[in-house]
């Protein structure tokens, strides 16, 4: 072949495993508690670190992530075949972990905001919003004195200009404009109160 060599896939030799973890893993995998316990000391301070980073600092959450990726990890350790070392294969699964807790996270925030949403239009539609606050402004306009009363309305609703609504009722225009700022000023403080 003249120098060329046949491209094999690489095993690892099981004594490139440390022979401590060789041996918890083996025990673990045949039930031992106390193995996954060592294999727990021995890798907790690195998961944590990567869930930390992964969670964004958030301390509480990284606990949560370290201790899903753990019990996932006893929960599937018959899957795990010795072709990485155990650190390698337990490091992909806390990434897994970690961002299958983000996805299911952004769901229920995106499920929460549109029921959120729908449930703030079923009880304040925008009909129920603008019906009490109609009633609301209705009732602050009738209980303005007759004169500012009738210049909000005119001026505000109608939309009259001041020199008509002057004409109309027999004050000056600037009697007009001084009973129009009054009454926005007892609207809104009507409005304010309730």
């Amino acid at each position: 072949m003249g120098g060329m060599q046949a491209v094999t896939s690489w095993q690892p030799d099981k004594s490139e495993l440390p022979a401590d973890e060789t041996r918890w893993v083996e025990k673990a995998q045949g039930g031992d508690r106390q193995a996954f316990e060592q294999l727990y000391r021995s890798h907790r301070d690195r998961i944590y670190a990567l869930c930390w980073r992964m969670c964004g600092g958030d301390t509480a959450l990284a606990e949560d992530m370290l201790q899903e990726a753990f019990v996932r990890a006893w929960n599937k350790l018959n899957l795990f075949r010795g072709d990485s070392r155990f650190g390698t294969w337990l490091h992909r699964l806390s990434v897994n972990v970690v961002l299958s807790d983000r996805r299911i996270r952004i769901k229920r925030l995106q499920r929460e905001q549109v029921l959120s949403e729908g449930i703030e239009r079923t009880l304040q539609s925008d009909r129920d919003v603008s019906a009490g606050l109609a009633r609301d402004l209705e009732m602050a306009i009738s209980q303005l004195p007759e004169r500012a009363r009738t210049v909000l309305v005119l001026y505000d609703i109608e939309g009259y200009k001041h020199n008509e609504i002057a004409e109309l009722t027999g004050m000056a225009v600037g009697s007009s404009k001084a009973q129009l700022h009054r009454a926005r000023k007892l609207v809104r403080k009507v409005l304010n109160d309730e």
